[in-house]
């Protein structure tokens, strides 16, 4: 097996299909893993393979599955395990949403948003660990949302399952903290994204609905996403500058933000143009059953295809990682057989800097060149 091989992971992705999902389907694959890819509609599930398999995975399978139905969650799991290994990333990101005022949305309409944005999660995650625990090894990425912390007007079906993931993705991390496992659970906390959501979701406006500005592309979320799997220590990440914004003024000044957004809530999430009594919505069924909206929804000529805010927050997020990485290896290197400990104390400031990666590393002449190392996902 090749070092490329070795490194190649097995990563599920639900709704998989359009916006953050497809983009994070690229993203894995343009590092070669083997995915599984899960949503309801047959085109999108085809055309986001297609995409997956240009940018370079290694293998891509479409399942279509209702996350909804944990049954149905269940043997996509193991037909992913069965067909391209056991998993080492599951990544949830599946959801529904009725824009509406509260008091215009059904039971029927609100337990179905519940059952895909909240336990769809659930039923992911518990198929994800039914597998993972035995082997003390894989990573759940949880995409979140600012509305987890932070409630907004006409989305409350979306925003309190939003709150709900919050709640259980901290009581989860805690157990699989207390059992000293190897897996992790993360949480990636978005900013608003411009995804085909806004053209399929099912809506009581007077306009079309468009996600609260600052808008940014989809492929910075999966970025980010990619990330946290890379780096699942940390308990979440939040995206965007408006995300830290608006979770900070949330904690200083709620009261504030509830007036804030009493004023301004209902405007922002139009964009001025009369919606069509017609529209098609994918509560139910799906919209991408007979054709393909990709990643991107329509609002690509305002929305942000980088973020400064996220950068900085990956540079500072691996950074633990790379502190272990160094004491580990500092302390190995002080431990030598055969170095007097004076010597290894003159040695130390040299190993820290090349092992931080701020020196390079010289090989005396006539040393034995160091066994290579792969890097090892969890």
């Amino acid at each position: 097996m090749t070092p490329q091989e070795q490194t190649r992971r097995t990563v599920v992705i639900t709704g998989a299909s359009g916006g953050i999902g497809r983009a994070c389907a690229v993203a894995f694959a343009a590092r070669g893993d083997r995915l599984a890819l899960i949503a309801r509609g047959r085109a999108g599930l085809e055309a986001a393979v297609g995409e997956a398999e240009q940018a370079g995975a290694a293998t891509v399978i479409a399942i279509e599955a209702d996350t909804a139905d944990p049954q149905a969650v269940e043997a996509a799991a193991a037909r992913a395990e069965e067909e391209l290994g056991p998993i080492d990333v599951w990544v949830n990101d599946a959801f529904a949403s009725v824009f509406a005022p509260f008091t215009e949305i059904t039971a029927d309409e609100f337990r179905r948003v519940t059952e895909v944005t909240y336990l769809g999660y659930v039923y992911g995650t518990s198929a994800a660990l039914r597998r993972m625990l035995p082997r003390d090894h894989g990573v759940i990425v949880q995409v979140g949302s600012a509305i987890a912390y932070r409630g907004i007007p006409l989305q409350s079906a979306y925003s309190g399952a939003k709150h709900a993931i919050q709640g259980w993705h901290e009581a989860l991390r805690c157990e699989l903290l207390a059992t000293g496992t190897q897996v992790r659970t993360t949480m990636v906390q978005m900013p608003a994204v411009n995804t085909p959501q806004f053209d399929w979701v099912r809506s009581r406006l007077p306009e079309r609905a468009q996600p609260v500005p600052p808008i940014y592309q989809p492929e910075v979320a999966a970025r980010a996403v990619l990330f946290a799997a890379d780096h699942p220590r940390r308990r979440e990440y939040w995206v965007g500058a408006s995300t830290v914004a608006t979770l900070v003024a949330n904690a200083v000044a709620p009261g504030l933000l509830d007036r804030y957004l009493a004023r301004t809530g209902f405007a922002s999430q139009q964009d001025g143009q009369r919606r069509s009594a017609g529209d098609p919505d994918n509560l139910f069924e799906p919209v991408d059953a007979g054709a393909d909206f990709g990643a991107h929804g329509r609002f690509d000529d305002r929305a942000i295809a980088r973020s400064i805010q996220q950068q900085a927050a990956h540079v500072l997020g691996a950074l633990p990682d790379r502190a272990r990485s160094v004491v580990g290896r500092l302390g190995t290197g002080l431990r030598r057989p055969g170095a007097g400990f004076v010597s290894r104390l003159r040695g130390a400031p040299t190993a820290f800097l090349r092992y931080a990666g701020w020196v390079e590393h010289t090989p005396r002449l006539g040393a034995r060149a160091a066994p290579t190392r792969h890097t090892r996902y969890i």
